[in-house]
């Protein structure tokens, strides 16, 4: 039987079609939490070493065979050991009820007011500051680069953060929802090329993790107190507090940006 016959012999009914939509979306959300992620690099290597059991099945090398069996055999409790973090992190954002997210969207304007207030104080006080707020890619291995916190998003604590020689100064606010998750935490560096020379460590930071996940990440210039947003690898330059209030609210950054005529940097 060929298999275009056999592909007619098949009657999927509803339940296959609800099943196939399910595993599309765990399948998705599963790669969102690994997306960019050591875990990420850790399952090409798993699919490698799939394919080195296959390959050895098939030309029957036994030894090779046995080895890759106790790989597998061991590996996993391994692999339990070394991401317990990533696994305790990505529990926690299924974890998240529908409701719950509900009520952070409904916060978003307040949280909006507060960054936004927040860098209108560093940039008048020529301050330098960088603040990453998370949304679908989760910002945990950053965290834990600098200190955990969990602290409700206020325009005072921002501020506080931020003054010159307080121990925290130095690295990034991430921010989760309404709640400050970490503070001092190290971004990665984008290798892109920037043009504008007045561009530094922070832009190139804010420029990195937006390469990297979906993050939002705001950043104060200490020399020239403007305000710049970064999102999905680009840099938006002069922004307005009100213009960051709109954006942290849900404000999208085409509309934003296209209504302000900003100029991108990147």
């Amino acid at each position: 039987m060929s298999i275009l016959e056999q592909l007619r012999l098949l009657h999927p009914g509803w339940r296959d079609v609800l099943e196939v939509a399910i595993v599309s979306v765990v399948a998705y959300r599963v790669l969102l939490l690994v997306h960019r992620t050591r875990a990420m690099q850790v399952l090409g290597g798993v699919i490698v070493l799939a394919l080195a059991y296959g390959l050895a099945s098939a030309l029957h090398l036994n030894m090779i065979l046995y080895l890759l069996t106790l790989v597998f055999s061991y590996g996993a409790i391994a692999l339990l050991v070394v991401f317990a973090p990533e696994l305790r992190a990505g529990l926690a954002q299924i974890g998240r009820s529908p409701m719950s997210r509900l009520f952070s969207h409904m916060a978003g304007s307040e949280i909006g007011e507060e960054v936004a207030e927040a860098v209108e104080r560093l940039s008048r006080s020529g301050i330098g500051a960088i603040v990453a707020i998370e949304r679908d890619v989760s910002l945990e291995p950053y965290v834990q680069s600098g200190s955990e916190m969990h602290a409700k998003v206020s325009a005072d604590l921002l501020a506080t953060i931020f003054t010159p020689y307080s121990p925290l100064h130095d690295g990034a606010v991430i921010i989760r929802g309404d709640t400050i998750i970490g503070a001092g935490c190290i971004l990665p560096l984008s290798q892109a090329s920037l043009i504008d020379r007045s561009l530094g460590t922070r832009h190139r930071a804010a420029l990195g993790l937006s390469e990297e996940t979906d993050a939002l990440v705001v950043v104060v210039s200490e020399e020239t107190a403007t305000i710049t947003v970064a999102a999905n690898g680009r840099l938006w330059r002069d922004f307005t507090p009100a213009q960051v209030r709109d954006l942290v609210s849900g404000k999208s950054l085409r509309e934003v940006s296209h209504e302000a005529g900003l100029e991108v940097h990147s």
